[in-house]
């Protein structure tokens, strides 16, 4: 009777052990969608990890215009969120951010660096941490090299996905490739279309007909095109937004660095053309760098090739980063 009473009790710690350390993981675990009051307005993020206690991953998604919040898809953030606290965020005029409150000054580039290094402090406080690690992809990168020039104290490191360097020179370079590839084919629409083109770009009907043709010479289906011209068309701001950022040559304004920055450039890149950014890299001066290219991918790298991004930074680029939550 002795022995059972022993056993029985042994069983019953085991058993309270397994549900406490089941539920302490499970308690461990963020999902959870926040609006926070950034730059004077309610702005939308969501936060995803396996653990709360991890290091804070902050992606700033491209665009202009384009919301930055993907529920439907994590295949670009699966692996990362056993790693990081992954922020996703509808900036200023997009997603859910836009459903609360459409800006009510005007959207210039300066705004949304001074969203995004509110939005960076904010979320530093709110969840007691010394520094964050940022990713930016196209558009973000602008906003992601201006945090890495001017507060770089905040972050681990600075990992540019496709990065914006010298944008009036790409766009040439890739207007240019376009239009000898319309002729070559005798495209007579592209030809057409491609002509009206001028950079930098005048309006939106301008940047619709460039990306349009830039997505078709990389195999992309381009028969329904709808939903990407309504895009162009119902956000006149857009293209006042790219001319403003296409104007900085980092080449020229941003020579050094003082955080690690990693650069993730697909070898098909004509639109933030990848020599360019090879070019800039070769000569940015950081305390760490390292460039990742990937060869089966142009611009879109987060969702041509998510396995192989992920892999880059949780085995090389995670193990260079001295981080102390």
């Amino acid at each position: 009777m002795l022995k059972m009473k022993k056993l029985f009790i042994r069983i019953s710690l085991f058993l309270l052990l397994f549900v406490l350390t089941v539920h302490s993981k499970a308690q461990s675990r963020i999902d959870t969608t926040e609006t926070l009051e950034i730059g004077g307005i309610k702005q939308v993020i969501t936060l995803a990890g396996a653990d709360r206690s991890n290091p804070l991953l902050l992606f700033i998604t491209g665009g202009p215009g384009l919301p930055g919040i993907y529920p439907e898809d994590t295949t670009f953030t699966n692996e990362l969120q056993k790693h990081f606290v992954i922020i996703q965020w509808d900036q200023r005029n997009t997603g859910k951010t836009l459903a609360l409150n459409p800006s009510p000054v005007k959207l210039t580039v300066k705004l949304y660096k001074m969203d995004t290094h509110q939005l960076v402090t904010t979320l530093l406080t709110q969840y007691h941490r010394k520094k964050m690690v940022l990713m930016g992809w196209s558009w973000g990168t602008v906003l992601g090299f201006y945090m890495a020039d001017n507060f770089s104290d905040l972050l681990y490191a600075y990992m540019a996905v496709s990065p914006v360097t010298n944008q009036l020179e790409s766009e040439r370079l890739a207007l240019d490739m376009l239009r000898q590839k319309a002729l070559k084919d005798n495209n007579k629409i592209a030809i057409k279309e491609l002509a009206t083109v001028r950079i930098p770009f005048q309006n939106n009907t301008q940047i619709y007909y460039d990306r349009k043709w830039l997505m078709a010479s990389s195999g992309a289906d381009i028969s329904d095109t709808i939903s990407m011209k309504k895009y162009f068309v119902d956000n006149a701001w857009v293209t006042e937004l790219f001319d403003q950022a296409a104007e900085n040559n980092l080449m020229v304004t941003l020579s050094t660095i003082h955080c690690p920055v990693y650069f993730f450039v697909g070898r098909k890149d004509y639109q933030t053309n990848f020599m360019l950014s090879e070019q800039y890299f070769n000569e940015l001066k950081a305390p760490k760098k390292q460039l990742f290219w990937f060869k089966n991918s142009g611009h879109v790298v987060p969702f041509t090739e998510p396995a192989l991004l992920q892999k880059d930074v949780i085995d090389k680029v995670l193990p260079q980063l001295n981080i102390a939550n």
